[in-house]
């Protein structure tokens, strides 16, 4: 089971806005963000809903955290990369992760 995201108001933890969000985020990852804001804005004009983009800003909002340590976030983005083809990359559990780290 993953970690639980961040609490909003943890020191660190950009606001939930998308102008924060995407000052957060790595140069590589703007463009995304902006293309699926600017999707999801356009999906809730026409369903008069916003569940979808509050969604999508609670998702990008760990993105960004994750993005604090830009090395570990890249080395992260990196190995899910290598995982998604099908590459052998060492894992461990999340067990032994929350260990290692002292959570």
């Amino acid at each position: 089971m993953p970690a639980p995201a961040p609490a909003p108001d943890e020191p660190g933890v950009p606001a939930a806005s998308p102008k924060a969000i995407r000052a957060a985020l790595l140069p590589e990852e703007a463009g995304d963000f902006d293309r699926e804001y600017r999707q999801a804005m356009n999906e809730a004009v026409e369903s008069l809903e916003l569940t979808g983009v509050l969604a999508l800003l609670r998702r990008w909002q760990r993105v960004a955290w994750s993005s604090r340590d830009e090395r570990a976030h890249r080395r992260m983005l990196e190995r899910a990369d290598q995982l998604s083809a099908g590459a052998a990359v060492t894992t461990e559990p999340w067990s032994v992760t929350r260990a290692r780290l002292g959570l």
